[in-house]
């Protein structure tokens, strides 16, 4: 529910607010019902159009490692780099292009775990503005130096100022972001990874139209890959700092006041700020619980941050391991494999390849909001390993005829490229938004860096391991590695089946009650029926104790009990916060008037 915009701020009398009907709206997830001072279209509203507009500049994040991925393809194509580094047709110098590609992830593997300590003490906008400025330096020097080594320590140095920002925007994009828009903003998040490709693309493209033996044709390139991590460090200006880092830091007024500014424009008695606000003030009370900090010993202490972890993990493999390292990184190559031997042409598909993965992304973000997690997550994966079969197929076919001779086939090449397309098609609607979004929901304010470096550092490692096999496992045992693919994503489909939960449709602070009930006592999750699937489950945990249902959408009955258990909890609660409201409600101007009966004040609206 949205009212009209109004500007009263600290002198406003506040509405009288009905708790026991904010609680409930709390416990259901459902805070963007709740009446608010905000226009219904964010362009026309001051305060979203300020905070909407700050956290589009964080996607810079995404697009600056999106850019990263092409520009590897675009840099081999090009003739004046290949000659700089020593790379021919008889010697494509398979060690240095190894290297070349897997220095970023190297540079990031050493950085997460510390950006996530960075994150956590000195707040989401300082580890995003540190990693964007080491970016944009690395990015300089990498285009001014000359020389293998050189240029191998500056793409490290870039990896280290991604892990940084990518560690830190997620989180504070979701944490800054309207309750109405948190969702699609944190799903849209690294569908941006594509539009980095495409400036890329076009980068190296150009280059190789206009100036292909100048030094310059991958100099050019290199500067502007400064130009996402530079726009980033400028936004900071703009970005308010996360009210839940604000609130654990012990400054509750000063993330009041983030809140009812730029979600309310400065209405200090809107109902949804004040459901915000509680909702993240009795959230951080029971996750701070005996302890000051998040640690990462925290993932193994209960069964539900194992689950968390275990998610982190597979997701960030899954990433990796779905057979687009193989296209990502080494596609012309493939193409060649096919008969596709025209540098233009390789050129000119990978901008439409990027192209496409942006428009698909942006139709799997939307997918995700409408549809929910779980079920694109396994019909990405089973899209993706259908077309794999067909590419193996098709490349099988290709190698036992045409290999060893001088002869192509355009039809094996259209065929296969038209597959290309399909595969990542699939792999857009579900890998790429939900990748950040989905480990950013599950994870709790404690523990979400910790949880974001985790899944970073598994996405890099797994990388480098990919970087550095695909191209010998290509060469050794051709076709067949596609095969290997299809294996892997048949498994990836089972560990989605039995151990991702649908997160669509809540809060941050509600998803916490999937993993670990409603007294953080254990994860209420069953992953089927089987005998197979209540032991998966309980490996997975940690535990032989009976859980019930965390997918809640499969069984009705237990639908009911959960309703009657949310509505006993939410009486609980406030009898047991209402007190802890009026105290701190007490020490933010205007708000201590919030529990008055409204005998005692006027009618005032806001």
């Amino acid at each position: 529910m949205e009212r009209q915009v109004s500007h009263q701020s600290g002198s406003s009398q506040p509405e009288d607010v009905e708790i026991s009907a904010l609680y409930h709206d709390l416990e259901r997830g459902d805070l963007s019902q709740l009446p608010n001072n905000t226009n219904s279209k964010w362009w026309k509203d001051p305060g979203l159009r300020r905070l909407n507009l700050a956290i589009g500049l964080m996607f810079c994040s995404a697009a600056a490692n999106g850019f990263d991925s092409s520009l590897i393809n675009g840099l081999l194509i090009l003739d004046s780099f290949r000659s700089m580094f020593g790379i021919t047709e008889t010697n494509d110098n398979p060690t240095f292009v190894g290297l070349m590609i897997a220095a970023l992830s190297f540079g990031g593997l050493v950085a997460f775990i510390p950006a996530s300590y960075v994150s956590d003490y000195m707040g989401r906008r300082f580890c995003v503005g540190f990693g964007s400025a080491i970016m944009t330096v690395a990015a300089a020097l990498q285009a001014a130096f000359k020389g293998k080594i050189p240029f191998l320590i500056t793409r490290v140095f870039l990896g280290v100022g991604l892990a940084f920002a990518q560690t830190a925007a997620p989180s504070l994009t979701a944490e800054i972001a309207h309750p109405r828009h948190r969702e699609r903003v944190l799903i849209f998040y690294n569908s941006v990874w594509y539009w980095g490709s495409i400036v890329s693309s076009v980068a190296t493209f150009a280059a190789l139209k206009f100036a292909p033996n100048d030094d310059w044709a991958w100099r050019m390139p290199c500067i502007i890959q400064a130009f996402f991590p530079l726009m980033q460090t400028i936004g900071l200006i703009f970005v308010p700092e996360s009210p839940r880092f604000k609130v654990a830091q012990g400054k509750p007024d000063v993330a009041f006041k983030m809140l009812s500014d730029y979600h309310a424009n400065g209405a200090i008695s809107d109902e949804l700020v004040l459901a915000e606000y509680n909702s993240i003030k009795v959230a951080l009370q029971r996750e701070f619980v005996g302890a000051q900090r998040g640690q990462f010993r925290e993932f193994f202490e209960t069964a539900g941050n194992r689950l968390r972890l275990f998610i982190c993990v597979m997701v960030g493999i899954m990433i990796q391991w779905a057979g687009n390292g193989i296209i990502s990184y080494y596609l012309f190559p493939m193409l060649q494999s096919v008969g596709i031997t025209s540098h233009m042409q390789a050129s000119g598909i990978n901008i439409g390849l990027q192209v496409w993965n942006a428009l698909l992304a942006g139709v799997g973000a939307e997918m995700c909001k409408r549809w929910g997690r779980r079920p694109l997550w396994l019909s990405s994966a089973f899209g993706m390993m259908l077309a794999f079969i067909a590419v193996g197929v098709i490349a099988a076919d290709y190698a036992n005829r045409f290999e060893g001779t001088n002869k192509t086939s355009p039809g094996h090449g259209y065929a296969t490229m038209a597959l290309i397309f399909v595969f990542f098609g699939c792999y857009d609607i579900a890998f790429t938004p939900l990748q950040v979004a989905y480990i950013t929901e599950i994870l709790p304010y404690r523990l979400r860096s910790k949880g974001q470096a985790i899944n970073w550092t598994v996405i890099f490692a797994a990388g480098c391991l990919t970087q550095f096999t695909n191209p010998v496992a290509l060469q050794a045992i051709k076709w067949r590695l596609y095969f290997v693919y299809v294996g892997l994503l048949a498994i990836w489909m089972i560990t989605i089946y039995f151990t991702f939960p649908e997160t669509g449709g809540r809060s941050l602070e509600d998803i916490a009650v999937i993993f670990d009930g409603e007294n953080e006592e254990g994860p209420q999750a069953i992953y089927g029926t089987s005998e197979f699937g209540k032991k998966l489950r309980r490996w997975i945990l940690g535990t032989r104790k009976h859980m019930p249902d965390i997918l809640e959408g499969l069984r009705p009955e237990y639908q009911r009990k959960k309703q009657v258990s949310h509505e006993s909890m939410s009486s609980k609660i406030l009898t047991e916060d209402e007190e802890k409201l009026v105290q701190v409600a007490s020490n933010l101007d205007g708000i201590e008037k919030v529990m008055e009966p409204s005998s005692s004040r006027g009618d005032n609206n806001v």
